[in-house]
């Protein structure tokens, strides 16, 4: 993970994959992230892998943002990332733009 704080929100970016294997560590990291910043944004561009747990991991940091009356946005979606969110049919849900790579538009 890194972490970039500009004057408008923090940024996050998570360099390991959202899978049941080290969901612990991940939940434990949004939810603190959450707590500690008004604004916050996940960089999900490195996350190479995502299964269930890891889209239950992000609807809990959605939901608890919402809870919590603080902005959350997901940017940088990975392939892996943007294939699940439209599998699940969540782009909607989280409200983030989902940008489609050139090579799959064409």
């Amino acid at each position: 993970m890194t972490r970039d704080t500009n004057k408008d929100a923090a940024r996050i970016a998570l360099e390991q994959d959202l899978t049941i294997y080290n969901a612990g560590a991940v939940k434990k990291l949004l939810l603190d992230a959450l707590a500690a910043n008004h604004m916050l944004e996940i960089d999900l561009s490195r996350v190479a892998e995502i299964d269930t747990a890891g889209i239950q991991l992000l609807i809990l940091a959605k939901r608890e943002s919402l809870r919590q009356k603080r902005s959350l946005r997901i940017v940088a979606h990975s392939p892996a990332v943007h294939d699940a969110i439209d599998f699940f049919d969540l782009a909607s849900y989280f409200g983030d733009p989902l940008l489609i790579p050139a090579q799959e538009a064409a």
